[in-house]
């Protein structure tokens, strides 16, 4: 590592930014850190086809243990994406196909290649179904079942939270594969430290015992705080679902908007957590208030898209929220749909633009948002359903519409 490297150790720079919550041993992770370059790991279940802004958590500290000098293993679950994680679940996790893990895993390594670097000599990615996938079942149970009492097992918060409601043999298995997995780490890469979110406690402090007996060897764990917000709410959730990286499944423009639109109180974490900004910078801006505050969400906003989409997609998403808010005259930012000059006629209302636009699944979703007050045309509040629509609300061929505080869509009448 680098005298400027060493100089800051990376530990410090994760406790300071919020990410830590809990170690295994902190003094000797901290040594470890700032005397070696140490292979670390963090696994990442295929349970969809894109990463969403919880991993993105996880990637931050991978790229900032990168950064310093450290070298990342991302760990794909091929094989535990066959079982499903229990943690953090009140119910069993939707059954996956192989095909459909395969194609989730390329997702997540095309996805991740975006943030970190897999060039020579720096990190690595694997896929732990290239082990699990073939073990034999009686070997797997004598090598690493003999060492996992399930009386300590079933007092881990991953699976005591579950027992009341049920807890399938299945799942009672994924501990034991984690823990393997982190056996098979250090085996083939000498791979010293786990890295997880805090509802992985359980599964890692298991893995780090399997080695210590195994092989006899000292290995550590970290986990890091959740992202949630100041009332302990998990963030990253929007009106459709989650808050994926990949642009086809959530737009760069409504990523944006997300963190331009977070609450006051979750400022300051967010900037920490999100961006690479300098710490001085980040408490300053968290320290504004009142209508100044929105020039930190602003910045919160920007950073994170750029980091996840480029500097291309923010910048747009920048000029698209100041043709909204601002005095800037160009919309060509805003997302938009094209409709037919057909679709207008006597007998349109609201709510058909709505469904047109795609705002709405259902003529009863719509009226429900119009009653709620969530419905604007042209910057004006909707307050009837039955609103009649003419071709006089497309000015300059275009309408616009906003859905709660945050979507907004240009309706443009075309041919």
């Amino acid at each position: 590592m680098s005298e400027t490297q060493a100089k800051q150790n990376v530990y410090d720079i994760l406790k300071e930014r919020g990410y830590i919550e809990q170690s295994t041993n902190e003094e000797e992770i901290r040594d470890l850190l700032g005397k070696e370059q140490v292979t670390f790991y963090i696994g990442f279940d295929p349970t969809a086809d894109s990463l969403h802004v919880g991993h993105f958590i996880q990637i931050m500290v991978m790229m900032h243990m990168q950064r310093a000098g450290h070298r990342p293993i991302a760990l794909f679950g091929g094989g535990t994406g066959m079982i499903g994680d229990p943690s953090g679940r009140t119910d069993m996790r939707k059954m996956l196909t192989k095909e459909q893990i395969d194609y989730n895993v390329k997702s997540f390594q095309k996805q991740m290649s975006r943030f970190i670097d897999f060039g020579d000599n720096a990190a690595r990615m694997v896929d732990n179904g290239d082990w699990l996938l073939d073990l034999n079942y009686i070997e797997f149970l004598r090598e690493v079942g003999a060492h996992f009492s399930v009386n300590r097992m079933l007092t881990a918060e991953c699976f005591k939270s579950r027992l009341e409601k049920g807890l399938s043999f299945l799942e009672f298995n994924y501990m034991l594969m984690q823990s393997y997995d982190f056996l098979e780490l250090y085996r083939r890469y000498n791979c010293k430290l786990e890295l997880g979110g805090n509802d992985q406690w359980s599964n890692i402090i298991y893995g780090v015992d399997l080695v210590r007996r195994k092989e006899e060897a000292q290995v550590y764990g970290l986990t890091f705080k959740l992202l949630t917000n100041s009332a302990g709410k998990k963030m990253g959730k929007t009106e459709s679902g989650a808050l994926w990286l990949d642009a086809e499944k959530t737009a760069p423009y409504e990523f944006y908007q997300y963190w331009r639109n977070v609450d006051d109180a979750d400022v300051e974490k967010c900037l920490a957590l999100l961006t690479f900004l300098p710490m001085e910078e980040v408490k300053r801006l968290g320290a504004l208030q009142d209508a100044a505050i929105n020039e930190a969400k602003a910045v919160l906003a920007y950073e994170v898209t750029k980091l996840v989409h480029g500097e291309e997609a923010a910048k747009s998403a920048q000029e698209a929220t100041a043709a909204l808010f601002g005095n800037s005259a160009d919309k060509s930012n805003i997302p938009s749909v094209t409709i037919s000059k057909q679709d207008i006629t006597d007998a349109t209302t609201i709510l058909d633009l709505l469904t047109l636009a795609g705002l709405i699944k259902s003529k009863s979703d719509g009226r429900r948002l119009v009653q709620e007050g969530g419905v604007y045309l042209n910057n004006e509040r909707v307050n009837a359903f039955d609103q009649k629509i003419t071709l006089a609300d497309f000015p300059d061929g275009a309408a616009l519409l906003r859905k709660g505080k945050k979507v907004h869509q240009q309706v443009i009448l075309g041919e």
